[in-house]
């Protein structure tokens, strides 16, 4: 066994099993900058043809957990859960989340990333309201978690530093899509986080990095294994993402579609299902809910108690956004200054949606990063997204583009309008929720 990075690059290009000291001391020279971003790009290429055995992947998740600061919330008096998505295109459940189950009676000290490939992130989305602060030190982020019960930030210099580097690289390399790297990479943060329980939205289709259920399943088990494996309770559900999840995708658009459903103007949803069905895991985990169907009625009524949206609005204030946002979003958010409405190619039945191409768009648009340093507009992006099943005629707006340029957004129109299938007969969507993993 050699603790020399190239021997370990090696090993595991070779096919090898790792130890889990060798592990630890990649991740370990890794965080402190003692390898270069073409050994960290190789080993993560390596990992991606080679694979991890589950005790490789419990010792890589435990290294980059380790590689920073590990919080503890023992004194906060509520169960401490979280969620998270493997990525997908207008995938901004965790916004409407968060407020829902800390309205119930949990903490969510949610530690959330940026956008990854053609999927949409997070932070970029909070990013589009002026002042939020997404790296907070940990007092404030403490401070905010306590008196308003949910935090959404991102990874601090102190929590799972290594992950932070690794992420960046993966995503400009073409290793996104690796089951080890994804489950170590979600479960480190989540486990640096201090978290009792965790959900994960595991994504299948084609706007996810699983394209086939199979795969999901495969990466499903492997996340509820290893983190069960690391002492963290999780259950996971896989979602379907052949079509965009809300009606918006890019940064502003969704912080507007997050308004809108803690309004209770998205009612009847996908978007809806998936957000209630989530709080009820993350409510039951917790024992705050005896049934799936309680807790999805105790989220139901945060909703439209008008709670969840509050908590809302206290934590974007708390973490240095304006604190009337909520009233006056329009005049916060960022507007582009171009928009122009994608036609239907023909009458029929919106049947079928390239969502990956979709969420390409929104990139190409400047909504999104194609290197690390890429500087993000956050007023681009789709809105108004009509959800598959959708009876159209020829002509009759299908989505709307949130361009910086004219040539811009019509390049986006005849690219959305080519991801689009219609269908003489209306299709069958299939449910949101397609397994429950435990």
């Amino acid at each position: 066994m050699s603790l020399i990075p190239q021997e370990i690059i090696r090993r595991k290009r070779d096919g090898l099993s790792l130890e889990p000291q060798e592990i630890a001391a990649f991740i370990d020279a890794l965080s402190k900058n003692g390898i270069s971003e073409g050994q960290a790009a190789a080993f993560a290429m390596a990992v991606f043809f080679r694979g991890m055995n589950r005790a490789e992947m419990v010792a890589l998740t435990l290294a980059m957990r380790d590689s920073g600061d590990v919080l503890s919330w023992r004194d906060i008096g509520r169960p401490v859960a979280d969620k998270h998505s493997t990525g997908g295109v207008g995938d901004n459940v965790s916004l409407m989340l968060a407020p829902i189950v800390a309205a119930c009676g949990l903490a969510v000290p949610m530690i959330s990333g940026r956008g990854l490939g053609h999927t949409g992130g997070t932070l970029d989305k909070l990013e589009a309201i002026p002042g939020y602060n997404v790296m907070p030190d940990e007092a404030l982020f403490r401070r905010t978690v306590q008196s308003v019960g949910c935090a959404i930030i991102g990874q601090t210099g102190n929590l799972a530093p290594a992950d932070k580097r690794l992420y960046a690289i993966r995503d400009v390399t073409a290793t996104v899509d690796s089951i080890p790297l994804i489950t170590a990479s979600i479960l480190s943060k989540k486990l640096a986080a201090g978290l009792e329980t965790l959900v994960l939205d595991v994504k299948v289709g084609n706007g996810a990095f699983m394209q086939s259920v199979d795969d999901a399943r495969t990466l499903a088990r492997a996340l509820v294994d290893v983190a069960n494996g690391a002492g963290l309770p999780t259950t996971a559900l896989i979602t379907d993402m052949n079509q965009p999840l809300g009606d918006a995708a890019g940064n502003a658009v969704e912080i507007v579609n997050c308004l809108e459903f803690l309004a209770g103007r998205k009612a009847g949803t996908r978007l809806e299902k998936v957000v209630l069905s989530f709080a009820a895991e993350m409510l039951v985990q917790a024992g705050r809910a005896a049934t799936l169907a309680a807790g999805e009625a105790l989220a139901a009524a945060a909703l439209s108690s008008g709670r969840a949206m509050e908590i809302f609005a206290r934590m974007v204030s708390a973490l240095g956004g304006p604190s009337d946002f909520v009233e006056n979003p329009a005049r916060y958010l960022p507007s582009a200054p171009v928009t122009l409405p994608v036609p239907a190619g023909r009458s029929g039945w919106l049947a079928s949606c390239e969502t990956r191409d979709l969420g390409m768009v929104v990139v190409e648009l400047g909504g999104g990063r194609k290197k690390p340093s890429d500087i993000i507009d956050p007023a681009v992006g789709i809105s108004a997204i009509l959800p598959l099943g959708t009876r159209v005629e020829k002509g009759e707006p299908i989505a709307t583009v949130h361009a910086a340029s004219k040539e811009e957004a019509e390049r986006a129109v005849k690219r959305i309008g080519g991801c689009y299938g219609i269908a003489d007969s209306a299709p069958d969507t299939g449910a949101p929720i397609l397994e429950r993993i435990t």
